[in-house]
């Protein structure tokens, strides 16, 4: 039986899924259409993961491929040398395969993220990349749902799962439904659904684990049956009503960390690393979440995604000056 927390534990993390391109305005409150300047830095829902683990301490490695063009070296670039990410396992990819780029708005009301996601470089990962991977010298797999939306990059990442598993580690899987990615909702169902029954640790909210169980009224049913069945841990997100941490023991209710929103994006991301690292760091699971939900909070609240996710001193600054978590219903 795989040892989930065992291996979280040892804080060395082989990411699978993308680094991308983010570009975000200079300017907080306004439109795209009315920005004049913009700040290019990494993106990508992996590349996030693996950057916000690296900055609390920890060590990540990820497994993707990039676009043989500036966009692309830039993304590899940022990622080792700006975020201290091990790029041993990212590939470059020629011919029209172009690297994601996220277009963002520093704004909550009628906040705009246009994502160019048309022949992503990422997609084009093949089964050959993930075996190249020498699992053993990790504690866990990470990854995020889009690096299954299309092929080859789907078997790749069921390849990646099969040998994490047959060397020990466990998976952990941040549902991370992106719509604009797939062929159809049937196929992503269906997809995201055998990816979860595979993982031992799933992260989504409310409307993901809905969309898997076929409406947002059974989502909280379905993370059940996972946690009662397949996995170790599910950790069920409803956003300003917190999260519901499941496991074979029972369930625990977690508020969020209020703050003044910036922007919507990278919380998941930002959630995810502060989850891993605080289980390695030896907290509670159910202070990992909360470390979790104090990382996202963190990022809301600042311009850009990975160039927002805190270093320890960041967390601590956070946690010693706000009021604490919202109240739940117990």
């Amino acid at each position: 039986m795989t040892d989930v927390l065992g291996g979280i534990r040892k804080n060395n993390f082989v990411v699978v899924g993308r680094v991308g391109m983010d570009l975000f305005p200079t300017e907080t409150g306004i439109g795209i259409e009315e920005a004049t300047t913009f700040v290019k830095d990494m993106g990508g829902s992996s590349a996030n993961i693996a950057a916000g683990v690296v900055k609390l301490g920890g060590k990540a490695a990820l497994v993707t491929s990039v676009s043989d063009d500036a966009v692309g070296r830039s993304c590899q670039n940022m990622l080792r040398d700006k975020y201290g990410v091990d790029d041993a396992y990212v590939t470059t990819v020629g011919g029209e395969a172009r690297n994601s780029l996220a277009l963002y708005e520093s704004r909550v009301e009628d906040h705009q993220s246009v994502i160019y996601r048309n022949r992503a470089a990422d997609f084009e990962m093949t089964v050959a990349d993930a075996q190249v991977v020498d699992y053993a010298q990790f504690g866990a797999l990470v990854t995020a749902g889009t690096v299954f939306a299309a092929e080859p990059s789907r078997t790749a990442a069921f390849t990646a799962f099969q040998l994490a598993r047959e060397a020990g580690l466990p998976i952990i899987f941040d549902v991370d439904y992106r719509p604009y990615s797939w062929p159809s909702p049937a196929v992503a169902e269906d997809v995201l659904s055998r990816a979860g029954a595979l993982s031992d640790v799933i992260v989504g909210n409310d409307e993901e684990f809905g969309f898997m169980a076929g409406g947002i009224d059974k989502g909280l049913d379905k993370a059940r049956e996972l946690a009662a069945t397949t996995a170790s841990i599910v950790v069920y997100k409803m956003g300003e009503h917190g999260a519901v941490t499941i496991t074979k023991d029972g369930e625990k209710r977690t508020g969020i960390y209020a703050v003044d929103a910036l922007k919507p994006t990278g919380a998941g991301d930002s959630f995810m690393a502060g989850l891993l690292t605080g289980i390695a760091d030896g907290l509670s699971l159910n202070d990992a979440v909360l470390r979790g939900s104090a990382c996202a909070a963190i990022v809301v609240g600042k311009p850009g995604c990975a160039p927002a996710m805190p270093y320890p001193a960041d967390l601590e600054d956070f946690l010693n000056t706000h009021p604490g978590p919202t109240a739940v219903d117990t």
